[in-house]
Parts: structure tokens; sequence; C-alpha cells
């Protein structure tokens, strides 16, 4: 038997094939992955974030857009934003 051991079809000539037709998608893990933030960038948002609440500014969120987009309105209109 040559299929990998979830094949439905247990019918392909190599286990290379049958991992093929399986779709399955792999990688080197989570390390490697674009699905998560890297800690850099995690790093980055969450002083972001910091700098903002300590200037008294409220963004509607936590991601950068939304800290900038705060952090610029708070500077356009001379008051610090505060999302409801």
């Amino acid at each position: 038997m040559s299929c990998r051991s979830g094949c439905p079809t247990k019918d392909h000539s190599s286990w290379g094939e049958c991992l093929k037709a399986s779709n399955i998608q792999m990688n080197s893990g989570d390390a490697a992955s674009n699905k998560t933030m890297t800690s850099k960038k995690w790093d980055a948002e969450l002083q972001a974030y910091r700098d903002a609440r300590k200037q008294g500014i409220q963004p509607a969120g936590t991601s950068m857009r939304k800290i900038r987009e705060a952090v610029e309105i708070s500077n356009k209109t001379g008051v610090a934003y505060q999302a409801s």
C-alpha cells in the first residue's frame, strides 16, 4: 500500500502522489507562517498603543492603522481622540 492512512480512495501509485492529490498544505511551522505577526511588529504595535494611551488617546482598536488614525485625528483637532 502506497497511500497515506487518511486517503479516501487508496488508489495512488505512490505516497507522494497520494499527498499531492490530498491538497495538504505543508510549511515549516508557525515561525515561517505569514499568518502570524512577527514579534518586532507586535512589539511596535504595543508600544504605539501605549504611547497613544499615555497622551490620553483611546484608539478604536489596537491595530497600527487604528492607532495612527486616532493620533492623526487628535493632532488635527487638538483634542485627544476617544473611540466609543
